[in-house]
């Protein structure tokens, strides 16, 4: 009975280590960050946008959204003049680059692909 206990102890550990490698396998190559308000006009223009950027990119592509009113942290912490701001940052958590005012579907997806995201089929 002991033994069987171990082996199941055992096979529960290599089942969560398994898990915690494709979970690092899956890690985003880019995180989107809408740093907005849900009462400002362009910023709730952004919602749709990134709902569909989830969508097309899947596990690529990581999107945030913090309403800046609800956690002025955010402000400093970005460096945010003004809203919405989105901020793009690689694998590693390193800005690649960043956007202020609203901005189009069409131009993000040209963004994300220059960086070798691809649409999800």
């Amino acid at each position: 009975m002991k033994n069987l206990a171990g082996i199941m102890a055992l096979i529960f550990l290599l089942f969560a280590l398994s898990n915690n490698i494709n979970a690092q396998d899956k890690k985003p190559k880019i995180t989107f960050i809408e740093l907005g308000s849900v009462n400002c006009i362009p910023c709730k223009k952004m919602q749709p946008i990134m709902r569909s950027l989830e969508k097309k990119y899947g596990s690529e592509l990581k999107v945030i959204f913090h309403d800046v009113n609800a956690d002025r942290s955010k402000v400093d912490q970005y460096k945010i003049k003004l809203i919405p701001t989105q901020v793009f940052l690689d694998h590693n958590g390193k800005e690649i680059t960043r956007h202020e005012g609203f901005y189009p579907e069409k131009d993000i997806d040209k963004f994300l692909q220059s960086k070798g995201l691809k649409i999800k089929e």
